[in-house]
């Protein structure tokens, strides 16, 4: 008898053909309140596609970084090595992050930790003294962000939008997928919600915003 039934299909004699499909997921359809709702989801989603591409990327390089480090026996050659990807993060990574509007760079963080299992705060952490990574902390605060933000879609609302931007993405073939390396299914935080996409939030912080721009003292030609 083999090891595992699950590498074997058994077929009975007769006309009948057995085909083993790929697994594919089925999500709900989603559910706005308002047309008004829906701007505000196609708003959010295209920050989503732009900072999906970085923290994808970051993931690629930090484990490329583990992995080659493990390899690597001489301390001194540890030491240029992780100078080199630590080159790359701060010259490249972090210019990026510069650019980026503070919804953007708040996404991108929850995704390093959706790509990595780690934090943005850690990972920096990994990499160099414990003050270095305070020190990216204390920038990132500047901006209302926090390097020590984790990523929950099973229990925070912009989670739950932000991996439901994603899956829909991959299920059409519109991002590359990169499995998130924590431990939960979508499918059934998707059921639960049904559909169901709650934009409240940035419909205040607009809301928010508008109301400063309206105080601004008008300038005189």
């Amino acid at each position: 008898m083999p090891k595992s039934l699950d590498e074997y299909i058994l077929v009975k004699p007769g006309d009948t053909a057995v085909i083993k499909l790929n697994e594919f997921v089925l999500l709900p359809k989603r559910k706005f309140k308002s047309n008004e709702d829906i701007r505000y989801y196609f708003w959010f989603k295209s920050k989503v596609f732009k900072s999906y591409p970085f923290a994808k990327l970051a993931a690629t390089r930090l484990d490329s970084l583990n992995a080659r480090l493990s390899r690597i026996k001489s301390k001194s050659k540890r030491k240029r090595y992780t100078r080199k990807i630590q080159d790359y993060v701060e010259g490249e990574f972090a210019d990026q992050i510069k650019k980026m509007t503070t919804t953007e760079g708040r996404i991108l963080i929850k995704l390093i930790h959706r790509q990595t299992g780690k934090t943005a705060f850690h990972n920096i952490k990994g990499l160099r003294s414990g003050w270095n990574a305070f020190w990216y902390n204390t920038t990132a605060n500047i901006f209302k962000l926090s390097l020590k933000d984790e990523y929950h879609p099973e229990s925070i609302n912009e989670d739950y939008l932000i991996e439901d931007v994603l899956q829909r993405a991959f299920l059409e073939n519109k991002l590359v997928p990169q499995k998130s390396k924590l431990d939960f299914d979508f499918s059934e935080i998707a059921a639960k919600k049904r559909g169901e996409i709650d934009v409240e939030d940035y419909k205040r912080m607009f809301a928010k915003q508008r109301k400063r721009n309206s105080r601004k003292p008008q300038k005189k030609d």
